[in-house]
């Protein structure tokens, strides 16, 4: 018990290479795909798991409402930041957790495989993030990396979409099937030293007309609406 809950902080995961992942949907999808679970339990008779209480589960879940199975899955090796996928999303300095993981579940959702996250980007093993991605974690492919670097990487005329202010309308502007989409800090926006890198900017335009609107977008909802642009298009 002691072991799972400490395994809420970054720092004890990352020693003991270890996460927590709840609910049948989301530990079945990462057992499915491959991952290894070193401990799981439920509180319902299966062969696979050490069976416990519905009180024993309260006490080790992260959730308000445990959803009946928790594992306890080993860290992956760290994948490479190459190039495997013809459209990629890149996430500058993305923090809240709930926001990362529906971001994994919409690129799942659209077919794109990699997500590159800049290096203070949240941890995609916080308990928060893998129960958003709702399973999506385990199709994804999540790549820690210095985007300046990657950025180096690329070809010359290799895509670089951004969501911007000062951007040209999403619903005019040439997309690609090619390219890495970057979406920015939810406060900020894309950095400074990201936005050099930018090709093409692009803009998710307001449709009021009485100047009464949002502020702005969450980013998991901009990503949403920008990874259907695309892929409605190409």
């Amino acid at each position: 018990m002691k072991l799972i809950r400490s395994l809420e902080l970054k720092k004890n995961r990352k020693r003991e290479g270890l996460f927590v992942a709840e609910g049948p949907k989301v530990v079945g999808d990462l057992l499915q795909a491959g991952y290894r679970a070193r401990m799981l339990f439920s509180t319902t008779e299966r062969p696979d798991a050490e069976l416990i209480t519905e009180e024993e589960l309260h006490k080790i879940s992260f959730l308000q409402h445990p959803q009946e199975v928790l594992a306890v899955f080993e860290i992956p090796a760290s994948h490479q930041s190459t190039l495997t996928s013809r459209l990629s999303l890149a996430l500058d300095g993305i923090q809240d957790p709930g926001n990362l993981g529906t971001i994994i579940r919409i690129a799942d959702w659209f077919g794109i495989s990699t997500i590159y996250c800049s290096l203070d980007t949240a941890d995609v093993y916080n308990p928060k993030v893998v129960q958003a991605t709702m399973g999506s974690l385990a199709h994804v492919r999540v790549v820690y990396t210095d985007l300046l670097e990657l950025f180096k990487t690329l070809p010359p005329s290799y895509p670089i979409y951004g969501t911007l202010l000062d951007g040209d309308n999403i619903y005019e502007h040439q997309l690609t099937d090619e390219g890495i989409i970057v979406m920015g800090n939810e406060g900020n926006g894309i950095s400074a030293e990201v936005r050099q890198h930018i090709t093409d900017k692009l803009l998710i335009p307001d449709f009021h007309t009485d100047g009464l609107r949002a502020e702005s977008l969450n980013v998991a909802i901009a990503t949403a609406i920008t990874c259907s642009e695309f892929r409605r298009r190409t």
